[in-house]
């Protein structure tokens, strides 16, 4: 039974988390924390961690971890094989019309419409994941929740990463070098 749980509940990620892997997200918070209960809330910021340290899409990383975590193995292929079948079937039927009827100005204009939900997608979970880390994983926003020292990580990231163009692979690591550095400072006081 849990199978198909995982299978259909990533069956649903996968059919409508249009915009990519940041879009999916609230999908997949929804679905595994929200619904499930499978991960707490620090869990599932810890889960888009590491999803984004991997190398493939969100959702489908995502799929695999929980599916690992609820039934082991067989619950990482059903989960993962149910995020994925939605983008093959959609992407076989869209590239045929797609090819057939490109030129419609029509098309074209329904592409144009989505754009502005997919944005919307991007921007709550990038905002879900500001929070989670500038404030805890509790969500509370206020002045006396501000761990400071992940703003200054924030920051420092956003100036390597658009001031002075790094390798996006090493200022993940450094920051993480940093925090580490700074909570074992934080035990040593």
């Amino acid at each position: 039974m849990i199978y198909l749980q995982l299978f259909f509940s990533f069956l649903q990620i996968g059919a409508f988390s249009f915009g990519g892997g940041y879009a999916a997200m609230p999908l997949i918070q929804s679905q595994i924390v929200d619904l499930h209960h499978w991960l707490s809330f620090a869990e599932f910021t810890d889960l888009i961690t590491i999803s984004q340290m991997t190398p493939g899409p969100i959702a489908i990383n995502s799929a695999t971890f929980v599916g690992i975590k609820i039934a082991g193995i067989p619950g990482a292929v059903f989960a993962t094989l149910g995020c994925i079948l939605p983008s093959c079937i959609i992407v076989a039927v869209i590239a045929y019309f797609y090819m057939k009827y490109r030129h419609l100005r029509f098309l074209q204009n329904i592409l144009n419409y989505l754009r502005p939900a997919v944005i919307a997608l991007i921007a709550t979970a990038g905002l879900t994941i500001v929070i989670s880390a500038f404030f805890g994983s509790a969500g509370i926003v206020t002045l006396s929740h501000l761990r400071i020292h992940m703003v200054v990580i924030f920051l420092f990231c956003v100036f390597m990463l658009a001031y002075k163009k790094a390798n996006p692979i090493y200022v993940m690591l450094l920051s993480g070098f940093i925090n580490v550095g700074y909570q074992y400072l934080l035990t040593l006081c």
